[in-house]
């Protein structure tokens, strides 16, 4: 029983201390005077009976009744009810003496009333909530009051304060306060389920489903809320409804549903709260930053943006959001019916409310069900101590990961949830029902909505009796005062009157005493066993968290662990790596604990040391993937076996495995302990208490098995159901028993605190305890919720209660290891000790003795250190040592490392085969390359030899990487290194490797990948030793060189010295970037070039005696060779000026004073002077003028090369000699004597002096034409189409190309058309038809090819202008140029050269694809995304788009030079993209640069001596390391190899050659491709050594001598199918679609690292075969002779080598056995093609040099082709295409058959070649008639072949059917046969176009299909 009103108290304005504009109230009275011993008066109501303040009105209020909660310091709440009302008072701001005289219309301002009002509260405190009482109550007394009732106000309230009711129990009481009133009070029939009457339902009403919900989530997991509203009652409410439904956590932080505003600070708090505030002080709470705000009267939640609110976990919230949608929102669901039922109206409120509830109820009954089973009682006795196991509740419900859940488990709500619900003998309510019987019955209806509402409605309904069990009796009859009486007459209202204390105090007496004679009210309480529910085992089986084909694997793990036991070491070693695979999955974990559980005898394992070895591996495995949370308890039940598992050392040394697995987060985490501690405690209370029963009792001591979470069902029942048992037996037991069962208890708890005190000491301190490795370790595991002492990066530093460690930095000695684990158990052993109830005096011994057992353990350990020392260390590979280069030296010899795999699968068995990597061996670092060496982890591969490496030279990116291993839990340090070689090495050192060891491996690393100088590079310093790595002043013994150079470099700087002074703005930009190129002396030259003599600066055309000698250097090189062979003038002609020749070798720049980056001898017109040449030069960046590199033999047109015009020389150079300049007349001459240049080497082609030789682009005959076959003819339009394309419009973006529209034609211009449309002479980047009648042109697009300087060109009258029709002439030169260089600048009509625009890949470009290509090629780590697949960033890198780019203009170049008009490439510095297309315009158009003395010449020429920059773009040295790898010549040779992959026939070296250079052009182990210029080579002494030092013959300094020494040995560099034709020009195919990803950049072999370095590889496969040999005959079985080729690691050209190869190799095997000398490679293969062609001779066939090879090979290959754009509109947008009816027909040159003919030696009678043939009509192609022509189908050369008539014998055109797709009907087109059915026509799809045919009738047309078909299938 409780009183229904505790204190009555009146509380009214204080007149006395009213100052400033707040008042302030007092209490005027209240009852009973003195407080009530069992509940002291709150202190502060005042505050809350006016929140808002005290304040005089001037008019008065109606009343008003809220109820605020204040809540004491034993956290029990006071409900005050406040009834407010209003009394007149004279106003006290009037001064009293004027009142009367003031006069009206005398006041300024405000008139003050002469009456004011002053609030008056009566207020009501009690312990109970009944609202509705209250209200009624303390209206009765206002009512009494107004209206003056007989009843003495005394009595009323002397009655309420003596009224007593029940609490709980659902009983109705009546009561009356005497002033003939009835009231009935309902008591709810359990107290523990909150009453919410119809709150929680308005507050869903305001809020919303999903604000709510917020809300309801932020309580829980403890975030400040603050409502707001007008209304102070709502307030109330509101806070109430939340509280109701977080129903059965109880809300434990600060709680105020009505907070006054005096009190505002109390927002500030750090602290949870649920707050009520009015909205007037709505501004005040705007700056609270991390407040939630729920707005009731406005409907919202405004959540701060730091605020993150954890939500339920999934499922759960969708289905809690649609049960709550359902109670409150019935017929939403109804909505879309078609019919829908007449009403569904949601409940009544206050059903409705209870529905809410219901939800909430049956949310939480989802979330903790099963709660009880992860309880762990400790105590029993005197009271039950609890404890939740918090990690296996998360782990057995797979929740670990859920933020919401975790939250909650941690918080306070849910501790005292614990303490409240834990104890299992007690009163049960709805929870503990729901919990313990209905969670089957929720499990099974959560899908379904409607099953959910059922059950939701039945709880509801519990609920609503609970507050309601009896039909509502209308029995009130409460007084309530008149209406409003003298609402308008305040005089009649009189004040509230004061009270006679006496008279109350009186009733209040007499009831007391009445209490004391009454009997006691005895009510028994209902206690019972609270049942646990259905255990949480199966549940995580439903949501299918067990692994798939788990029984399988859970196999493995056993038979492994059986082969352990049995000593079968090969077998578990096989099966280890799918044992440690398997042991991700808890299933298998769990297994592997219960199989060595089995193993353990009397606590005790002795193993062997592999046995010891493997079992530890396991171990730390199966704890690597455990959180520190242990969620599955896995290291729970590993925690007895690892002091159980040993093996022996020494005499009386034992290492048990806990010593090997301590590097795990789990053992640093307090609450692990601590839960382990309790499991623990809770299994030995439990058989303290069981009757000595010999079975349950040793079950109990083995104790562990039901530690875990999991455990054994019946087990954890026992234990709570045993404690239920005892707590309700408690009272029935005598003083001396209990006090007996307490000590026992304590006791046990005692004993297990001892035994945690050595378990944590073994599993803390490791076992070399002089230097701690838990200390210096990062942590392990996912740390983020632990709490932060947890964090720090080591033990000791999270067990230090001092945070002076927090910098994880210690003392790593003995001492302080032993105290900081003293430390970290005694915080433990305070926290478990406390909270179980252990005496002091215990406590105190405990204290004492860990420091004793830690000491103890550290000197066992000490002596098992020494011993495990001595152990033969477990065999790890042996280190493999790499065969080195001769010259090569080790710098840091090989440490133990990892290889991990990559992104590449290959490798990792992902596709196949067998995993290669991960392998394990060692880094080597030598002057020349990082090797690593070793053999892979997987034993079943561990034979094989892992070899991968690259030069040092090639590193382009290193990065820091830290690696797990799959095998050992440690995460090492790591790098990845990638090299521009297309190689990646992924490293992570062994755990012997000390890390400052990696750092010096580093540094080294980098010394040798950027040297300070390039003589620093490994071609440099081979053969020296190593110490000397970088010297600069070393002795040449080339003496004479060394002074010629220092001479040539004297005067270079000289001149160079005086351009500095003279003209700044031509000062070549780039060097003054020149790194420390110059040695000591140079730089003194520098500084005092100011003073140069001026004699040094005459220029002498003759050549000074001093300089003979350089000269017959300069005449030696490659460059003079080939121009003597172009027939571009000799050094003598140039000296004695024969005027015939048109071109002359200029020594102009032998000094290197014209141009640094130029070679000494340039080829010029005949009739440019040097002095000119000088001046001219000024105008291009780098001072490289246009200088001719190549001649047509056959049109003689030159290609010319130079660099960009400087930005003002581009102007200068486009305007009309006789415009008006602005630059200074200088500038002008310049471009003068530039247009002179020009024309001189216009005047140097025969064409040009030839009166007809003005080629118009229709007719173009002119007599050096004449002798080329006709088909050049139709080729005229096709170049003006291809430089459209190269220049591409507007709209054409580069890497686009083949995108474009289908079917763009171009369009048809008439020449006589006014203006020229903007579209015609851009049309988006689509297809290009050509416009073709019978090989003659109909009116051609006369700006296609022409002044390309996109100017509108017609006369503004609208005639034709003159220059149109002039403009039709092919220029004679055209100036390949930068788009962004050439604005501005007009044209001239007149002048004979054009330039053509393009836009060339800047060197960024090419460095940013670069990388891409290099991630994509060979990716750091293998991904699934779909947007990272290799195709997908191949395509992103862009290489491709490049490649196309380069061919494309240099396509475009060979057109114009075999058309015979002359081409100037001038792009960017003349050096990168110029380079490019030069060479393979060169390569493209003269048959000798395809032979390997050709292109060795090519490549010597254009880009060595024309001063590509090799070592800035190769980044070779510390200057340029900054500007990054940029592979220009890398480009080069993948179009090359481009080329050679369409015209296989052409080329003397093969694929392999390419890459080779492509591999040393970056590797610097010969000197060839380093430096940047000839000028750099000679300043060195490199150029010239090449000759005179052959004294050391295995360093080969030249890559060229390399690959010639090889070749004679070895047919690697040659191509078998080299047959070339004459004068061939090529026209390689340059789209995309066409283009292939060079096989350089994906390919490697695993066996024996890249092939590139050629002795290492054979010496590598002598080594091999000499181990391959056995000791002795092995006769026992036959040796297989199959050979398994692994495409990752074989080289398959050496296992599975070509015929040719391979008969090659037979024959030098058997001159061997035969002892013959060895014939050379190359002199059986001319012998072998002589005789062939002999042979031919004789049979009198067409010869075809290389009929050795099969034609299969060439079906797909090319060979001489027109470049043609398609006929149709299908294809790509630049298709070069070939068609077939031009190409066939052209005619061999000079007789010689050429390949076309390639069949004819298969040829026989013709009849039996002529398998199906007939009339068919053919569609020509765009634009064309359709034709009828004869068909033949062939199915001996699988050709369909058509001619003119049947008698013809020249064939007109060939279909391959090889290349045809399919045979399908099609319909009638434009221009078609008349009076043909429609079946007749047929189309035949080939790869490159499509073909429309018609035969005379449609069965006609199905025969040809069903011939052409089963052609097409017998193929």
């Amino acid at each position: 029983m409780a009183r229904l009103a505790d204190y009555f108290v009146v509380v009214g304005y204080d007149l006395d201390k009213r100052g400033g504009s707040e008042g302030q109230g007092h209490i005027l009275q209240r009852f009973p005077e003195k407080d009530w011993e069992d509940n002291p008066f709150p202190q502060g109501i005042e505050l809350f009976c006016q929140p808002n303040g005290w304040q005089l009105v001037p008019e008065r209020e109606r009343p008003s009744f809220f109820v605020s909660v204040l809540t004491d310091i034993n956290s029990e709440r006071h409900y005050c009810a406040c009834f407010t009302f209003w009394e007149g008072l004279d106003n006290p701001q009037l001064p009293k003496a004027e009142a009367s005289e003031v006069d009206e219309d005398e006041v300024p301002g405000l008139v003050q009333p002469a009456q004011v009002f002053a609030p008056k509260s009566l207020v009501l405190v009690s312990r109970l909530d009944h609202i509705e009482v209250f209200r009624n109550c303390l209206g009765l007394i206002y009512a009494v009051h107004v209206d003056s009732l007989s009843v003495p106000l005394e009595t009323v309230i002397g009655n309420l304060l003596t009224c007593v009711i029940p609490v709980a129990g659902g009983s109705q009481r009546t009561i009356t306060l005497g002033a003939g009133d009835r009231q009935v009070i309902q008591t709810p029939i359990n107290d523990s389920l909150p009453v919410s009457g119809s709150s929680v339902a308005h507050l869903f009403r305001q809020l919303g489903i999903v604000n709510v919900l917020y809300l309801f989530c932020a309580a829980l997991t403890e975030h400040k809320i603050l409502f707001l509203s007008s209304s102070y009652q709502r307030l109330t409410d509101a806070c109430r409804a939340l509280l109701a439904i977080m129903f059965p956590l109880k809300y434990s932080f600060t709680y105020v549903p009505i907070l006054p505003g005096k009190l505002l600070e109390v927002l500030s708090t750090p602290t949870p709260f649920i707050i009520g505030v009015n909205s007037f002080f709505r501004s005040e709470t705007q700056e609270l930053l991390d407040v939630i705000i729920a707005d009731l009267d406005g409907g919202t939640v405004t959540i701060p943006e730091c605020v993150h609110i954890s939500l339920l976990p999934d499922p759960l919230l969708q289905q809690t959001q649609t049960a709550l949608s359902m109670v409150l929102d019935p017929e939403l669901e109804m909505a879309d019916h078609a019919f829908p039922p007449s009403s569904t109206q949601p409940s009544t409120l206050k059903i409705q409310d209870k529905e809410i509830r219901a939800v909430f109820l049956w949310l939480f009954g989802q979330l903790f069900h099963g709660y009880r089973w992860c309880l762990h009682i400790i105590r029993i006795h005197p009271e039950p101590v609890i404890r939740f196991h918090k990690a296996a509740f998360l782990g057995q419900r797979a929740l670990t990961e859920d933020d919401f859940l975790m939250k909650v488990l941690d918080g306070m709500a849910f501790a005292g949830f614990i303490s409240e619900r834990g104890p299992p003998y007690r009163p049960t309510d709805l929870f503990d029902d729901l919990i313990a019987n209905q969670v089957e019955r929720i499990r099974q209806e959560e899908c379904s909505p409607h099953k959910v509402m059922n059950h939701i409605k039945e709880l509801a309904e519990q609920l609503f009796k609970n507050e309601n069990p009896y039909p509502a009796v209308a029995m009130h009859k409460v007084q309530r005062p008149a209406e409003s009486p003298g609402h308008n007459d305040p005089k009649n209202l009189a004040m509230f009157p004061l009270l006679d204390d006496v008279t109350v105090q009186l009733f209040i007496d007499h009831a007391a005493a009445k209490l004391q004679t009454a009997p006691p009210v005895v009510k028994a309480e209902l206690k019972g066993m609270v049942p646990s529910g259905p255990p949480l085992g199966d549940i995580v089986d439903r949501h299918g968290h067990v692994l798939a084909n788990s029984a399988r694997r859970l196999e493995v793990v056993r038979n492994c662990i059986t082969y352990i036991f049995d000593n079968k070491m090969l077998e578990a070693k096989k099966l280890m790596p799918a044992v440690l695979r398997a042991l991700k999955g808890r299933a298998a974990r769990v297994c592997l604990t219960q199989e060595l559980n089995q193993h353990v005898l009397q606590n005790r394992a002795v193993l062997d040391d592999q046995q010891f070895d493997y079992i530890v591996r396991m171990m730390n495995c199966t704890l690597q993937d455990c959180s520190h949370m242990d969620e599955h308890g896995i290291a729970a039940i590993l925690l007895p076996l690892v002091t159980a598992f040993c093996r022996k050392l020494g005499a009386g040394i034992t290492q048990f495995a806990y010593s090997c697995v301590q590097e795990h987060m789990v053992w640093t985490n307090m609450q692990f302990w601590e839960a382990m501690f309790y499991s623990d405690v809770q299994n030995h209370i439990r058989a303290l208490y069981l009757e000595a029963d010999g079975g349950e009792q040793s079950i109990a001591s083995r104790g562990q098995q039901e530690s875990g979470p999991a455990a054994g069902g019946q087990e954890l029942l026992g234990a709570l159901e045993l404690a239920s048992e005892q707590s309700r037996l408690w009272p029935t037991l005598s003083k001396e028993q209990q006090s007996e069962r307490v000590q026992k208890e304590e006791s046990t708890v005692f004993s297990q605190a001892i035994h945690y005190a050595n378990r944590m000491s073994y599993l803390l301190l490791p076992l070399d305890t002089s230097k701690n490795r838990l200390l210096n370790r990062s942590g392990i595991g996912d740390v983020e919720s632990v709490s932060n002492s947890y964090v720090t990066n080591s033990i000791a530093g999270s067990m230090a209660e001092s945070y002076d460690t927090e910098s994880g930095f210690e003392d790593a000695e003995s001492s302080d290891v032993a105290n900081s684990v003293v430390r970290f158990i005694n915080r433990f052993v305070d926290k478990v000790c406390n909270e179980s109830g252990v005496t002091n005096e215990h406590l105190k011994a405990l204290h004492t003795m860990i420091p004793d057992i830690v000491q103890m353990h550290i000197e066992t350990l000490d002596a098992v250190h020494r011993e495990s020392k001595r152990l033969p260390p477990i065999q790890k590979p042996k280190l493999l040592r790499p065969i080195l280069l001769a010259g090569e030296e080790l710098v840091m010899d090989g440490m133990r490392v990892h290889l991990i795999s990559d992104g590449r699968e290959e490798a990792t068995g992902a596709l196949g085969g067998p995993p290669l990597l991960p392998a394990e061996g060692a880094i080597f670092l030598t002057t020349y390359r990082l090797i690593f060496k070793g053999t892979p982890n997987d034993p079943l591969v561990g034979e094989q030899v892992v070899t991968r490496s690259f030069p040092i030279a090639s590193l382009t990116k290193e990065k820091r990487i830290s690696v797990s291993l799959s095998m050992d839990q440690f995460i090492q340090e790591g790098l990845q290194l990638r090299s521009c070689t297309f190689q990646l090495l992924k490293i992570a050192f062994d755990e012997e490797v000390a890390s400052d060891l990696a750092e010096v491996f580093r540094k080294h690393m980098h010394k040798l990948r950027y040297p300070q100088h390039v003589q620093g590079t490994f071609a440099f310093t081979v053969g020296q030793s190593g110490k000397t790595l970088v010297e600069h002043k070393t002795k040449d013994k080339n003496q004479s060189i060394k002074t010629l150079s220092k001479n040539l470099v004297k005067s270079a700087k000289r001149t160079i010295g005086r351009q500095y002074v003279t003209r700044k703005k031509y000062s070549p930009p780039t060097w003054e970037n020149r790194s420390s190129l110059q040695s000591e002396l140079d730089e003194d030259e520098l500084s005092v070039s100011e003073e140069l003599d001026q004699g040094s600066l005459t220029l002498s055309s003759t050549i000074r005696s001093s300089d003979r000698q350089t000269m017959s250097n300069v005449v030696e090189r490659a460059c003079c060779r080939d121009y003597q062979r172009l027939g571009l003038g000799t050094l003598s002609n140039s000296l004695t000026r024969s005027k015939n020749e048109p071109f002359r070798i200029s020594t102009v720049n032998r000094m290197y004073t014209v141009c640094r980056s130029y070679p000494g001898l340039l080829i010029v017109p005949q009739s440019i002077p040097d002095s000119t040449i000088q001046r001219i030069s000024r105008c291009y960046r780098q001072n490289r003028f246009p200088v001719v590199c190549w001649r047509n033999s056959r049109t003689k047109a030159v290609l010319l090369r130079s660099a960009g015009l400087h930005a003002k020389g581009v102007v200068g150079f486009f305007k009309s000699p006789n415009a008006t300049s602005a630059g200074p007349s200088q500038a002008d001459s310049t471009s003068l004597e530039q247009e002179k240049y020009m024309q001189a080497i216009i005047s140097s082609m025969p064409s040009y002096c030839e009166p007809s030789g003005r080629n118009t682009l229709g007719g173009f005959t002119s007599t050096h034409m004449s002798t080329s076959d006709s088909s050049d003819k139709l080729r005229q339009p096709k170049i003006g189409a291809l430089m459209k394309q190269v220049m591409g419009g507007k709209e054409d973006v580069p890497g686009t190309f083949s995108r474009g529209a289908l079917g763009q034609r171009a369009r048809v211009i008439s020449l006589s058309q006014p203006r020229v449309s903007g579209k015609a002479r851009n049309p988006p980047g689509g297809k290009w038809g050509t416009i073709r009648s019978s090989g003659r042109l109909s009116a051609y697009n006369p700006e296609v090819g022409n002044r390309l300087s996109s100017k509108e060109s017609p006369q503004p009258n609208g005639g034709p202008s003159e220059a149109l029709f002039l403009r039709q002439q092919r220029a004679y030169l055209y100036i390949i140029g930068d788009k962004t260089q050439l604005k501005g600048g007009k044209q001239d009509s007149f002048q004979q050269w054009e330039v053509v625009p393009i836009e060339v890949c800047d060197v960024r470009q090419v460095k940013n694809s670069f990388k891409k290509l290099i991630k994509a090629c060979v990716p750091s780590s293998a991904t699934s995304e779909p947007s990272m697949t290799f195709h997908r960033c191949l395509e992103e890198s862009e290489w491709m788009c490049l490649l196309h780019r380069v061919l494309q203009v240099s396509v475009l170049v060979v057109e114009l030079l075999d058309t015979g008009s002359s081409v100037m490439v001038s792009l960017e510095d003349g050096w990168d993209v110029t380079t490019q297309v030069v060479s393979l315009v060169q390569l493209l158009s003269d048959p000798y640069y395809r032979t390997f003395d050709g292109f060795r010449l090519l490549v010597e020429k254009e880009w060595l001596s024309f001063g590509h920059r090799f070592s800035h773009r190769g980044a070779q040295t510390l200057a340029s390391q900054s500007s990054g790898f940029t592979p220009v010549f890398l480009q080069f040779l993948d179009c090359v190899h481009q080329i050679h992959l369409q015209f296989p026939m052409e080329f003397e070296f093969s694929q392999y050659y390419l890459k080779f250079l492509a591999y040393h052009y970056v590797s610097n182990r010969f000197r060839t491709f380093l430096l940047d210029s000839d000028y750099e080579r000679i300043e060195l002494g490199v150029l010239y050594e090449e000759k005179g030092e052959r004294k050391n013959p295995q360093v080969c300094k030249s890559v060229w001598d390399y690959i010639d020494r090889l070749n004679k040995k070895t047919p690697i560099f040659f191509n078998y199918m080299f047959s070339p034709e004459d004068e061939e020009v090529l026209r390689p195919y340059s789209f995309i679609s066409n283009l292939k990803v060079w096989d350089f950049y994906t390919e490697e072999t695993l066996s024996e690292g890249p092939s590139y370095d050629w002795e290492l590889v054979q010496r590598g496969r002598q080594e091999r075969l000499a181990e391959e040999v056995p000791d002795k005959p092995d006769t026992t079985t036959p040796k297989s002779q199959r050979h398994i080729v692994w495409p990752c690691y074989d080289s398959r050209s050496r296992v599975v080598p070509d015929a040719i190869t391979k008969l090659l190799q037979d024959l030098q095997s058997l001159e061997a056995e035969l002892g013959l000398p060895p014939e050379k490679w190359k002199d059986t293969w001319d012998k072998i093609k002589a005789n062939q062609r002999a042979e031919a001779k004789l049979e009198n066939r067409p010869s075809f040099n290389s009929s050795l090879l099969m034609s299969s090979n060439l079906s797909h290959q090319r060979r001489s082709q027109g470049v043609y754009l398609p006929e149709s509109g299908v294809g790509s947008s630049i298709n070069l295409a070939m068609d077939r009816e031009t190409s066939t027909t052209s005619t061999p040159v000079a007789g010689r058959p050429s390949t076309s003919t390639l069949y004819s030696q298969f040829q026989s009678t013709e009849s039996e070649n002529r398998s199906f043939e007939g009339i068919l009509f053919k569609k020509g192609a765009l634009l064309k008639p359709w034709k009828p022509r004869w068909f033949v189908l062939d199915k001996t050369k699988h050709q369909l072949r058509y001619y003119e008539t049947r008698q013809d014998k020249e064939c007109k055109g060939v279909i391959e059917l090889a290349e045809v797709e399919s045979v399908i009907p099609g319909t009638p087109t434009m221009g078609a046969p008349k009076n043909i059915e429609e079946k007749a026509f047929f189309d035949l799809k080939t790869t490159k176009r499509v073909y429309n045919f018609c035969a005379q009738d449609s069965p006609n047309a199905q025969l040809w299909m069903d011939s052409i078909q089963s052609c097409l299938s017998d193929a």
